[in-house]
Formats: structure tokens, sequence, C-alpha cells
């Protein structure tokens, strides 16, 4: 893939003003000893090239191998958004987001995977931007390269990041709209678990939710998470006397649900190559549907 970007201070070096691009020294290794090429105005050169005022810097990025350990998948996709730097699908509930050791198959990271190669892209490599815990259903996002994913980690494109979830929980003495500004940490006996507290150990969690319907004694919420904590919503709800519909593992039950009741409904970003916000909206799920009818 190519890019091109114009020098706007005199002197700057190539490897700089790439810097303030957001192409990462990673990037440009890989670039030097991978088969891929930098020019400055169509004379090929090295990344310590000094430049001046409105040169025109073009890199071309070497295409990313196929990762022999990630094992695709030949399943359908739900494809929500795509264009030539990023995917966006849907994760079902009860599919992992990952693989692990023991389970090298069977998750939403080998389903696009297998999406990659079928298409036969240039880019076999799979970039997770956000994920889900297994049993939440939702929008997941991916970046199709390196620089791609490179972006969408600096501050003035992860600030324009927002996910929104609906959630389940009882409906008595629950307000209408809230924030829940408590610190989260995981729980000195579990490698898996997570619990509000106030020590060291703890990050800063923020939540904000409202109210959007109310029936058979459940609230149907709908979340902003402001922070990326760990199990963040059922932590944050569960402390407060509200577990999940459906989230055995802090604090509710399966009478109603066999999974948490936990959906990524809403995805918004700013493009960093378009320049324009991108807003995704996911349908809630019959499982969800069907407990408030």
């Amino acid at each position: 893939m190519q890019f091109a970007f114009t020098n706007d201070i005199e002197g700057s070096m190539v490897k700089s003003m790439l810097g303030r691009h957001g192409v990462s020294k990673r990037l440009l290794a890989k670039i030097k000893f991978d088969g891929g090429l930098i020019t400055v105005n169509g004379e090929e050169q090295n990344a310590i090239h000094k430049l001046h005022l409105g040169d025109v810097v073009t890199i071309t990025t070497p295409n990313e191998p196929d990762n022999e350990f990630l094992v695709p998948d030949d399943i359908p996709l739900n494809i929500l958004f795509e264009d030539e730097h990023y995917l966006v699908v849907e994760k079902p509930a009860g599919k992992p987001s990952i693989t692990g050791s023991l389970h090298p198959t069977g998750a939403m990271s080998n389903a696009v995977k297998g999406y990659i190669s079928r298409q036969n892209y240039a880019n076999q490599t799979v970039h997770i931007i956000t994920r889900l815990d297994r049993d939440t259903s939702g929008i997941m996002f991916f970046a199709k390269h390196r620089y791609a994913h490179a972006l969408m980690v600096q501050h003035k494109f992860r600030d324009t990041l927002e996910k929104r979830y609906f959630a389940l929980v009882n409906s008595e003495g629950l307000p209408d709209s809230g924030e829940i500004d408590l610190p989260i940490g995981r729980c000195d006996d579990s490698i898996i678990k997570r619990q509000v507290r106030r020590d060291e150990k703890a990050k800063t969690a923020l939540t904000s939710f409202i109210s959007a319907d109310r029936k058979n004694n459940l609230a149907l919420l709908d979340i902003t998470l402001h922070t990326g904590r760990t199990h963040q919503i059922r932590v944050h709800f569960s402390h407060l006397g509200y577990p999940l519909i459906g989230d055995d593992l802090y604090g509710g039950n399966h009478d109603l649900l066999e999974r948490q009741a936990l959906h990524c409904h809403h995805l918004q970003f700013l493009h960093p190559f378009t320049d324009e916000m991108v807003h995704i909206e996911l349908d809630m799920p019959e499982d969800m549907k069907r407990l408030l009818t």
C-alpha cells in the first residue's frame, strides 16, 4: 500500500515527519528491511534524508504475511462496515474474540482470518482494535493493515472511539440515568474476575447510562464506556447491586438467560484516512429482545 505526506517543517528528517503522521519506528523498519520503499518527490531516499517545505514523501508498505499459527475458519461473517483500511463485524454471543492455546479455532480472529484469506487480500494479518467477552454479543472492530491499526491507538483518533452497549438488569429502584465513577482492579484470588477497589492496584473506570426501556421488572440500559477496563460494565453494575441478567460471575443467575445480557450496539470513530465520522449500529439480538416482550 502507498501513503503520501507533505512536509510542513523545513529541514525535518523523513523519519521525524513520518512520525508526526503516526508512522512508527517498527513500521519504518518493516519498510526498510521487508521490501518497502520511501520516496521524496518521486526519488528513493532513506529515513534520515532532510526535507524542504512542501516535499512529498511517499511510503510503500510491504504486504503483511499470513500468520501460520492462526487457523482460518470458513464461516460467514456479518460485515457491518468495510473499506481498504478497516473491517467492522458482528460477534455472536458464545464466540471468543481471540484464540487460546487450548482452543485454536472457533474465535472471531479465526473467522476474520478465513474471510481475508478467501478475499485474497494483500495484507493477511488480523489486527483487532476492540474485543468483546465470549458471552457478550455485538460490534467488533478490526484494522486491515498495520498502519491503520497504529493510527487508531493514537490519542487523536482513539479519543473519538465511542462504544455503547445495551444491558438488562433488574429495574427496581434503578434511576433513569447515572454515572458510575469507581476504580476497578483484579481480584486478588482470581486471574479472571475484577472488582471495585480503591488502592494502587486499581485503575480509573467511568461508565454512564440511561434507561431506554422498562418492562417485566427489567430495565434496558443504554451504556457508554468512557474507559475500557476488563469487565467494566459487569463490575460496575454488580457493585451497585444490579448484576446483569445472566451474569453468574458477578452475582446474576441463568434463570432468564444463559449468558450475560450485554450487547455492543453502537460504534463510532473518526476515520484517520477520510477525516469523516463513522457511525455503526447493530440491533439487539433475539435472546435479549424476548425478555422485554
